[in-house]
């Protein structure tokens, strides 16, 4: 007699619950862009959204609570002269993004608390290296202000973002770029080219560890480094036919698994839970989401489900951990973007009975900490993420970006001072940077300095003030003026009307006489 065992897993039963309409976020104009893309980036605080706009590239970042029909006229983020192909939130603070356009330009912006109330023009910082347009933007994982981009003159840059500085440059790539991905720690990269291989960078010096054949379609690869540091990739073969694949750092060309899952066009995107181990499957135009569960055990990639909707989905983007809801044992939460504007929300949830907080499915997750700085990370120190507890519930921190000037090196023969050449972001993002002496003042600018701006924003003021009651001055005669003209006005069209009225009786009159005498000089012709 044989039988089949069920392979014991607490995510056997995840379902997908897509919310209300009015839940979600309606009315968005999608960008319309070819760029693979997922045109959508989601943090506890803020949903991002790539959109149409005219006359350069924007973006849309909404408030969770900001839900329903989004008016025409809502601000955006839109400082970029060309479309804006990716984005990407900060994970050690969730006012940061950064974006990568056509124009070749990389910008970091701050988003107020509460969201945006007029259109944001005025970045952080621009990041600027690129010859050609930059289609990927990453944050390191774990060292603070690290961001990679790659852009398509095949050239990938690890930034500095707090000084504007380039750590590395990696040109050995001989086309574009399709995607990278740090591992857990932040120590290795890996990426994916139009050349159909697959490399691992140490990131640091930019040397090749590894390289092998990925897929061997010539459509888009895309690979994510998993925590335990196996490597996840999808893409395509001969046939066009997609295909996902398991593969060890150490062993690229010999894949642990490698299956075909359908035939299709679109590009799927991963995207990793590295608490749960489990990865879903997002193919742009699909309107299917997949979900495997990764294991130590043969198939080592098991399939669990698929969430069917009836719409394709143009982008997706998948909210951190930190922000889903541990009361209704929620492991995901997914945001896809539809072709008639809709922003759909959609919970994956495991059902249980208790309502009680489950340590089973919420093990301590990435926080908004930086395990290391940059300094420290480029100087060949790894850091573990640091974690954090999600039981009681999860508050996201208010940070700001601290912006300071430093001297112009060429300037050494000047009065050194505050000058416009050198602008740096000393964005250390704690909350105790007061301490410890003061780390986090300005540097270069006196106190006479700053009594002389504060006088100057005063006097501006005054002037301001004037400027105003002259104004409301000018505009109460204007109104007088145009009162008295109205009347004169009125006064002068009665006076007409009377003269037009006496003028139109009087003709009446003479041409009554006129006809009177008619009539008589007809009655005498008669007679005679």
């Amino acid at each position: 007699m044989s039988f089949r065992v069920v392979r014991s897993s607490k995510f056997r039963h995840v379902y997908g619950q897509p919310l209300k309409r009015e839940q979600c976020y309606d009315n968005i104009r999608v960008s319309k862009s070819s760029w693979d893309s997922t045109f959508c980036a989601v943090n506890p605080k803020f949903l991002a959204i790539i959109v149409e706009s005219a006359g350069g590239g924007a973006f849309i970042v909404l408030p969770h609570n900001k839900v329903g029909r989004i008016a025409a006229d809502h601000p955006l983020v839109g400082g970029h002269k060309g479309p804006v192909l990716d984005i990407a939130w900060c994970p050690h603070n969730d006012n940061v993004i950064a974006s990568g356009s056509e124009d070749c330009v990389v910008k970091v912006w701050q988003i107020p608390d509460g969201g945006l109330s007029r259109t944001l023009t005025d970045p952080v910082v621009d990041l600027v290296f690129h010859q050609r347009r930059v289609g990927l933007v990453v944050w390191h994982p774990t060292a603070l202000n690290v961001l990679l981009t790659a852009g398509s003159d095949n050239q990938v840059v690890i930034w500095n973002v707090g000084t504007g500085e380039i750590l590395v440059h990696i040109d050995s790539h001989p086309d574009i770029v399709y995607s990278a991905c740090f591992n857990w720690d932040g120590s290795k990269l890996v990426t994916t080219c139009k050349d159909k291989k697959i490399r691992v960078y140490d990131p640091r010096s930019g040397e090749i560890d590894s390289e092998a054949l990925c897929h061997e379609g010539t459509k888009a690869t895309r690979a994510i480094f998993l925590r335990h540091g196996l490597i996840f990739t999808t893409g395509f073969n001969r046939s066009s036919e997609r295909q996902y694949s398991l593969r060890a750092p150490d062993a690229l060309s010999e894949p642990i698994v490698m299956v075909e899952l359908d035939t299709s066009n679109g590009v799927m995107f991963p995207l990793y839970d590295p608490d749960t181990n489990l990865v879903f499957l997002c193919g742009k135009g699909d309107s299917v989401i997949r979900y495997f569960e990764i294991t130590p055990e043969p198939p080592f990639v098991h399939y669990i489900n698929t969430f069917q909707t009836s719409d394709p989905q143009r982008g997706i983007g998948i909210m951190p951990k930190r922000g889903c809801d541990v009361t209704t044992c929620e492991i995901a939460k997914f945001y896809r973007l539809n072709n008639s504007g809709l922003c759909q929300v959609i919970s994956m949830t495991v059902p249980r009975k208790s309502d009680l907080f489950q340590e089973d499915l919420y093990p301590d997750t990435l926080s908004d900490e930086a395990g290391q700085t940059a300094e420290d990370w480029i100087g060949g120190q790894d850091a573990e993420p640091i974690l954090c507890s999600l039981k009681g519930g999860y508050v996201s921190q208010s940070k700001s970006l601290t912006v300071t000037k430093k001297a112009n090196i060429l300037d050494k023969g000047k009065k050194s001072g505050p000058t416009n050449n050198n602008l740096a972001i000393n964005a250390s993002n704690n909350n105790n940077s007061t301490s410890g002496g003061g780390g986090g003042a300005v540097t270069g600018v006196s106190e006479k300095d700053l009594r002389d701006i504060t006088d100057e924003i005063r006097k501006l003021k005054a002037i301001i003030v004037k400027h105003e009651n002259r104004i409301r001055a000018l505009e109460a005669a204007l109104k007088s003026q145009d009162d008295d003209e109205t009347d004169t006005t009125l006064n002068k069209k009665s006076q007409v009307s009377d003269v037009t009225g006496a003028s139109t009786t009087a003709a009446s009159e003479s041409t009554a006489d006129a006809a009177g005498e008619d009539h008589h000089n007809n009655v005498k012709a008669e007679e005679v």
